[in-house]
């Protein structure tokens, strides 16, 4: 019987019209990065020393030196973020001279008079509604909400995506960012930017995730992993972008517009992207997969031999997609747990190595232009493994190495600066390579009926990590600032154990059944049995039909052993 693979043979498996949906679709995966975001080197104000600096020249430097004392923050000096010196400065003569000022013997206070930020003349979230000091958890709050927005869009837009098509998914995820996007921009108030931040991260992530299960059905298997990958390479890219944008749009309400207008454009996708024929066949709507697939043979100059009309999916698996299907059957069950587990933790150190540049002290457009860097030679070395190696080796190892680097740079001295940056680099290489790895491997591990909602339930354990790593990566700072790194390790080591439990997908077609999943190596034996049966070899068909009752009896006695055990 002929699988979809075998009309992507005919048609093509990456021709021209699958290249220019797949430069469609990365467009759409750029605006994604405008989801991260920093709170910025801030100190206490004093309205004296300001007039003061302005009347002497000083610099912003010299008058934080004034205003706030000096604490012991991981073993280093650094200059507070929440006291100040209670000094009357009206009554104190001074002069411009500012190494003349000892205020080693001051009393120290909170801040009285607001605060003053690094990027000075540039109005962010954080500056604009003051969320520091006492109210700092509230940034981590707004750093999460979008990540609950990416939970639930994750379940819905997978249910959406699997019941009614990938393509009008599309379009309503498009529609909600565009809308919400252009919301957020002119929300009034804390509260309001929260719902609306939460309802941005409910489209923006259905729709990235079902761009990308849509490339990886539209494709033969030997480039399923070239364009995954670089699909999510274009979020790298987006990354990149985003520190140039904030560094010429100072004011972060026009930097979301400046985000969201893309979204717009998106919108006219429902007329140039397809469905998924794939997901056609699993719906039993044949005619139109017939239509595409003769668009695809088109298009990239080909001839459609074969007649899509007689796919049928095998061994009547349901066409309906269901949560349950992917905990009902043991391997199912085994493979959901552990990308469950490897999404949490890719989510939770990536965007907390990510967040870290931030907290680190250093210029956060640099900061972050260097984490945009590092991420496209961890593509390359995907590449170049998972060609030659596989999936499961490359996918553990870059794991262990994340873990490795994480308790390795929280071990290392602040004054061993670059030695410490490099050791970094190398873990957000590595955690980089595992986020970019189990979005494919999630998808070469489910059958196409249930794919999307597969993706999407395991990556909300992503949405889960996302949520916490604002809180474990700040406050956890907070009592010793290389704590995070140490937790970050532990869990990177714990995924990349578990990831060599899962089987190799490297060359393997996508499975269309839940036996394809539970019994690999039926589809093999069964392209054997139909090769025998074109040749009309007798003993070999006799064989097969041996073969076929033995597997059919095994199949059902697995079933009724499933269901006694509850």
């Amino acid at each position: 019987m002929a699988t979809f693979d075998d009309i992507l043979e005919e048609v093509g498996t990456f021709g021209r019209y699958q290249k220019r949906i797949f430069a469609l679709l990365c467009v759409l995966s750029l605006p994604f990065a405008g989801v991260f975001g920093f709170p910025p080197a801030h100190w206490c104000r004093d309205s004296a020393v300001v007039e003061r600096r302005q009347v002497c020249g000083w610099s912003l430097a010299d008058g934080r030196r004034l205003t706030v004392p000096q604490v012991n923050s991981s073993g280093a000096l650094q200059p507070s973020s929440c006291e100040q010196y209670e000094v009357d400065w009206n009554s104190t003569t001074l002069s411009c001279d500012t190494q003349e000022l000892d205020l080693s013997g001051a009393t120290v206070t909170t801040c009285t008079d607001g605060w003053e930020y690094q990027y000075e003349g540039r109005k962010s979230f954080v500056t604009e509604f003051d969320l520091v000091c006492s109210d700092g958890w509230l940034v981590d709050l707004y750093q999460s909400t979008v990540n609950v927005g990416f939970l639930f869009g994750s379940f819905t837009f997978g249910y959406v995506a699997d019941r009614f098509g990938r393509r009008l998914s599309l379009l309503i995820s498009s529609l909600l960012n565009a809308i919400s996007g252009i919301v957020l921009a002119v929300a009034p108030n804390y509260v309001s930017i929260l719902v609306v931040r939460t309802i941005h991260g409910f489209g923006v992530k259905g729709g990235w995730m079902v761009a990308y299960v849509l490339l990886s059905e539209i494709v033969g298997v030997e480039h399923r992993r070239t364009i995954g990958v670089l699909f999510q390479m274009m979020f790298s890219g987006g990354v990149l972008i985003l520190p140039l944008l904030a560094y010429f749009i100072s004011d972060w309400r026009w930097l979301q517009v400046a985000i969201t207008a893309p979204y717009f454009l998106f919108l006219s996708y429902y007329c140039f992207i397809p469905e998924s024929p794939r997901w056609l066949l699993s719906q039993s709507k044949s005619s139109k997969a017939l239509e595409i697939a003769e668009a695809m043979a088109k298009e990239n100059k080909m001839k459609l031999l074969k007649n899509v009309e007689t796919l049928t999916d095998d061994d009547g698996d349901s066409p309906m997609a269901s949560y349950m299907d992917l905990v009902r059957t043991p391997k199912m069950r085994k493979h959901t747990l552990i990308l469950m587990f490897n999404w949490f933790t890719s989510a939770v150190v990536y965007q907390g190595l990510v967040m870290r540049l931030g907290i680190a002290g250093g210029n956060v457009y640099v900061d972050f232009l260097l984490s945009a860097l590092v991420e496209f030679p961890a593509a390359l070395l995907i590449l170049f493994s998972i060609e030659r190696i596989g999936r499961r080796l490359p996918f553990a190892s870059a794991n262990i190495a994340a873990g490795a680097s994480c308790f390795i740079a929280a071990f290392i001295p602040d004054s061993m600066f670059w030695f410490k940056t490099v050791v970094a680099c190398i873990g957000r290489l590595g955690i980089t390579m595992t986020f970019e790895m189990v979005v494919f491997v999630n998808t070469e591990l489910y059958p196409t009926f249930v794919r999307n909602l597969g993706v999407a339930v395991c990556s909300t354990l992503c949405d889960i990590g996302g949520i916490a790593a604002p809180f474990l990566l700040y406050r956890l700072a907070v009592i010793w600032q290389e704590l995070p790194l140490i937790i970050f390790g532990a869990i990177a080591f714990t995924a990349g154990g578990l990831v060599l439990l899962l089987p190799e997908t490297r060359g393997v077609p996508l499975p269309e059944t839940i036996d394809d999943i539970e019994f690999p190596d039926r589809r093999k034996q069964q392209q054997l049995c139909d090769i025998l049966h074109v040749q009309n070899m007798e003993v070999g068909v006799f064989i097969c039909f041996i073969f076929q009752l033995l597997q059919k009896t095994k199949h059902l006695q697995t079933e009724q052993s499933f269901a006694k055990g509850g």
